[in-house]
């Protein structure tokens, strides 16, 4: 019965998938003809081609398995790519929606006309696609006459979100009902929060399982990978060939789980890039990248002019207690001066994180202040930059000397942000200056702000620990990964060293038992250490697209996960050669 019901399930779970990929066509931005010819019948021939190609040329399965395969994957990406575009559409919507709602509710409260607060959020480009939604609504009200209301309902219908399709619906029934924009939203905040909380919490959830996945893939691909290294020494095949198609099936796969790990990921950036007021903490992280960078570049031309005779300083004479410097340590060597400005952007980020802890209370305490004194907010800031408030202590003291030298209110916050580097404060501090300076009540906008900010940090929290686990389990997977790799290559080595003396005192042919004349051992090491390093980098942008911080911050990781793939390779090679060597 359990699997007659499962069958009758399973064509119905079909149906429903082909119908909504059939549905993502007809919401593309460009004609379903246009992409039909010009994107999906070149990629079909191209897979066709791909089959064609691989049934003839004379090359080992192994070598011609992945040429269809990249064939199906481009006409497999082209078929799927609306529904793609569309949920990327969706992940928009969902990732800014409780900022809009925030800011919507800031502006409603001002009593500024309702279609105003529709107009002023279509010009903030901040939002993405939802301002192209809110200029979508108010097309529909000045152009083609509809009410508010009607406008935001046949909205509903259109938009890919369930959140903001439910919101843009309650939104209309409740104005064509009378009731106030501002009471709609100021009751609808709780709602909203936990609804972001849930989009939120399931996209982490996500991650956990893509997590999962990965690690099967790259164990597999390794498996695979050590197969092709080993047993060309029993077949005689071109090990070389073998262990490169390989790879680039490991960097598909990769480069596939990273690229969905980023569509994954929920927007949530922490730091603030302004361009116009310049900050100390910019300065020193350009400082510091200039310098790794030049050390970098120094460092590379000592590896490389080194082993082409360029240069008169070589690896040899750095790690001058070496025989002979191993290949791993050429790539790895060059690129550890990334770690300066890697570590300078890490403590920034913990000083822009104390800031955000710090600012719920701040901007609580200030609109209180403002509300019950009815007073300037640098007058408020007077006694306020008195107490502790942590990092934004003092952020808060240069806010009230711009603000107390007669700077516009504006300009002394686009400083005070700034400084902060954070993205939170920087928005939140944009819609409480906006909120005052329309009229907005003081101290409704310190509470509403201080308690949506604060559900974001415990978010924020979540996301921390997902990404602690990441980093876990990336840095296993490397020291797993490059161990497995290069065991397989020493024993390789050492069988050409066996196979080398038993010819030599022996009566009978050992090259037809064991085909070592086949290997180029320094080519394949060079190979597997572009694979070492290439992994090193997606791992580290996988950290840095999951944990939300700055983009130098990858520079740690990348640097940290080479000279973890290049020690494991070297250790992996003298203990090989210890157990086996004879």
């Amino acid at each position: 019965m359990a699997s007659s019901q499962a069958d009758n399930r399973l064509p119905t779970t079909i149906t429903e998938t082909i119908a909504s990929l059939v549905d993502s066509y007809g919401k593309m931005h460009i004609p379903l003809e246009r992409y039909l010819f010009f994107i999906l019948l070149p990629s079909g021939v191209f897979f066709a081609l791909s089959v064609v190609v691989a049934a003839l040329v004379d090359l080992p399965l192994m070598i011609r398995l992945p040429i269809p395969l990249l064939g199906f994957l481009a006409m497999g990406t082209a078929v799927i790519y609306p529904k793609i575009l569309l949920s990327q559409r969706r992940q928009q919507l969902n990732d800014r929606f409780h900022l809009m709602v925030t800011h919507m509710t800031v502006l409603a409260t001002t009593k500024i006309d309702r279609m105003e607060v529709f107009r002023t959020l279509a010009r903030e480009e901040e939002y993405g696609e939802l301002a192209n939604e809110m200029h979508r609504i108010v097309q529909l009200v000045d152009t083609w006459n509809q009410s508010l209301d009607d406008a935001c309902r046949r909205r509903a219908k259109e938009v890919p979100s369930d959140a903001v399709s439910d919101f843009f619906d309650r939104l209309g029934y409740t104005l064509g009902a009378g009731q106030s924009l501002e009471d709609y939203l100021v009751g609808e905040q709780e709602q909203i929060i936990q609804n972001y909380s849930t989009v939120y919490e399931g996209t982490m959830d996500n991650l956990e399982v893509m997590k999962d996945l990965y690690l099967s893939m790259v164990l597999s691909m390794t498996f695979a990978l050590v197969f092709a290294v080993v047993l060309p020494v029993l077949t005689g095949t071109n090990p070389t060939m073998t262990v490169s198609a390989v790879i680039v099936m490991y960097i598909f796969v990769q480069s596939g789980f990273y690229l969905a790990i980023r569509s994954m990921a929920p927007y949530d950036p922490l730091w603030f890039h302004p361009e116009k007021y310049p900050s100390p903490a910019q300065e020193r992280i350009d400082k510091a990248t200039y310098v790794g960078l030049g050390l970098c570049a120094v460092l590379a031309f000592v590896s490389i002019g080194g082993m082409f005779g360029l240069s008169p300083l070589t690896l040899e004479h750095v790690f001058f207690f070496m025989d002979d410097v191993p290949i791993p340590l050429h790539p790895v060597v060059p690129i550890t001066p990334l770690l300066i400005p890697g570590i300078v952007v890490r403590q920034e980020e913990q000083r822009i994180k104390s800031r955000d802890d710090e600012f719920p209370s701040f901007i609580r305490a200030l609109g209180a202040t403002e509300g019950a004194k009815q007073s300037t907010t640098s007058k408020v800031l007077k006694s306020l930059r008195k107490k502790d408030f942590g990092p934004l202590t003092e952020n808060l003291d240069h806010l009230y000397k711009r603000l107390n030298m007669r700077i516009e209110p504006e300009g002394a916050w686009r400083y005070f942000t700034a400084d902060c580097r954070s993205y939170l404060i920087q928005t939140f501090s944009e819609m409480y200056l906006v909120g005052r300076s329309m009229g907005g009540s003081p101290k409704m906008l310190g509470e509403l702000i201080a308690k949506n900010m604060s559900e974001v940090q415990q978010l924020r929290k979540q996301r921390q620990q997902a990404t602690v686990q990441l980093v876990g389990l990336l840095y296993g997977i490397t020291a797993a990964s490059t161990f497995a790799f290069f065991i397989g290559l020493q024993v390789v080595n050492i069988l050409s060293e066996m196979t080398l003396g038993l010819d030599s005192t022996a009566n009978f042919d050992a090259g037809s038992l064991i085909h070592t004349e086949v290997y180029n051992i320094p080519l394949i090491e060079f190979l597997l250490v572009v694979i070492i390093m290439f992994g090193a980098m997606l791992s580290a942008l996988m950290i840095r697209t999951v944990d939300g911080g700055h983009k130098l911050n990858t520079y740690i990781h990348f640097v940290l996960l080479a000279w973890i793939g290049a020690v494991i390779s070297i250790m992996t090679k003298w203990l090989v050669t210890q157990f086996l060597a004879i």
